[in-house]
């Protein structure tokens, strides 16, 4: 793991949040994560909802696997695995005005749910 920083200048979405975390902690192709220290970054985040669990984030993960983000390499119990298929590149997005994160073969669209714009 590279670096621990706090995530404030996302909104409060679960997806876009761990999606910045993988950019700036977890973005080499060969290089292996796991939900948990997703988790544990996300909850040093102040727009995160402390009250949500490891298990509540289930299908935020399973998003980023449907989006082409990340595979998933193993698997125990609640814990998984992870490596990203590509380089996660940083994008500002004028249409929402948020920085995104995004694979570089995922679909150019932005992953924000309010906004889907084309980027």
């Amino acid at each position: 793991m590279k670096k621990q920083l706090i995530y404030t200048n996302m909104n409060n979405s679960n997806v876009l949040q761990i999606r910045q975390i993988i950019f700036e902690n977890f973005n080499e192709i060969d290089l292996r994560f796991n939900n948990d220290q997703i988790y544990e970054l996300l909850k040093k985040n102040q727009n995160f909802d402390q009250s949500q669990t490891i298990d509540d984030l289930e299908s935020d993960f399973k998003k980023l696997e449907d989006d082409g983000l990340v595979r998933c390499i193993a698997q125990n119990f609640t814990t998984q695995w992870f490596k990203i298929f590509d380089d996660v590149e940083k994008i500002h997005c004028d249409s929402c005005k948020n920085d995104i994160y995004i694979g570089k073969e995922e679909s150019r669209v932005c992953p924000n749910s309010d906004c889907n714009s084309n980027l």
